[in-house]
């Protein structure tokens, strides 16, 4: 065989290689461990001061913020017996952090995602549905919720979310944070529960996760993109915290397990944002679905009303916020909107308050529904 076809096969090699390659959590940094969770998702523990979220234009100075200013008080624990937690512990060495292992693929799906989110601020979107709450009575600086997530059957150009959320808006320009579980076959490429984080700031741009660069991962154990096996019928559980730090403004999403400490897993950097320097006018909880091309919705919650007990369907819990002074409050202590736009396909039931005992529950309701071909648009 000749030295040039020798070479020509080796150089059509490559390039077969390179355009099926996975790409590593950072193009310049090789990972100093690596998690195999499952067949497709593995973690690779990058150096904390050159993970992939720093690469953005806005973070050229930044310095990273390893823990917030202000600890937040511990929540009382919970009862629920489902609580998700990691099956699969990861624990990347000291001054690494976990990074999902994405492949080329996943971050052109994930910058098209980003593009095309559907988020509270936004003009009616077609094919999208809603069901929960908010409060547009800001500035807020967090809000926080315990609630459940189900194995569902969604379609891959369908996508389901449970999520809690940030938001500021002024004229077409608008900066959102959202963090929760999502369901995104078209994403991810399974029917997975995945736990994410998204964000919008400036000049209308943004990402999930840790796709691009914008977010910071601190914690060494818990990302903030993870996928959750779920059994038919079995609810796993969330409690989330998106709060601003109070010294240096920049947006944290803090998770709380039953009978362990709470974990910062990273923040948005202040640098990302316009429109949320000193809180947001807006927050809330909610389910939200995309319907698929051909008009056919999917399920939201757990699949069913909220029409019986507050077992029967999916739920947020303690839904609370940071006021303008950092002091926790439930959300319904202001102005509160209730928002279902489909009640043909999604319904939600807001819990009663107890007048002669203190309703550990504070302010939740039931949400969901099994979607359909009759939603409208």
């Amino acid at each position: 065989m000749s030295i040039i076809l020798r070479m020509s096969l080796v150089m059509n090699l490559l390039s077969l290689l390179l355009s099926t390659a996975i790409v590593y959590s950072n193009q310049s940094t090789m990972p100093l461990r690596s998690f195999k969770m499952s067949e497709n998702v593995t973690y690779d523990c990058i150096d904390i001061h050159k993970q992939p979220g720093l690469n953005h234009p806005y973070l050229k100075t930044h310095k990273i913020q390893m823990k917030p200013s202000l600890s937040r008080p511990e929540l009382k624990m919970r009862t629920e017996k489902n609580e998700t937690s990691n099956q699969n512990k990861i624990g990347c060495p000291n001054g690494t952090v976990p990074i999902l292992r994405s492949t080329k693929e996943f971050i052109i799906n994930s910058q098209m995602f980003a593009e095309n989110n559907f988020h509270m601020l936004s003009a009616d979107s077609p094919g999208t549905h809603i069901a929960g709450v908010r409060s547009s009575r800001g500035p807020f600086r967090g809000v926080k919720a315990y609630f459940s997530a189900y194995k569902l059957n969604v379609g891959k150009d369908q996508v389901s979310y449970s999520q809690i959320y940030v938001g500021s808006g002024s004229g077409s320009q608008v900066n959102y944070i959202s963090a929760g579980w999502t369901i995104n076959p078209g994403l991810y490429g399974d029917q997975r529960v995945w736990t994410f984080g998204f964000w919008k700031g400036k000049d209308g741009k943004g990402c999930y996760n840790t796709a691009c660069s914008g977010f910071v991962q601190v914690s060494k154990v818990v990302p903030i993109v993870q996928p959750n096996d779920l059994k038919p019928g079995v609810p796993g559980f969330l409690d989330y915290f998106i709060h601003q730090d109070k010294n240096t403004g920049n947006w944290w999403i803090t998770r709380f397990s039953k009978g362990a400490p709470s974990v910062d897993i990273g923040y948005w950097p202040k640098e990302l944002f316009n429109l949320l320097d000193n809180g947001a006018n807006m927050a809330g909880v909610g389910g939200v679905v995309q319907a698929s091309r051909s008009g056919s919705s999917p399920p939201m919650g757990n699949g069913n009303f909220p029409n019986g007990g507050r077992l029967d369907s999916a739920i947020f819990t303690n839904i609370e916020v940071l006021n303008s002074n950092y002091e926790q409050r439930k959300m319904n202590s202001f102005h509160v909107d209730y928002l279902v736009d489909s009640e043909k396909c999604y319904g939600l039931k807001v819990g009663k308050k107890g007048f002669f005992y203190k309703n550990p529950l504070g302010f939740y309701f039931n949400y969901g529904g099994p979607g359909g071909n009759s939603c409208g648009v």
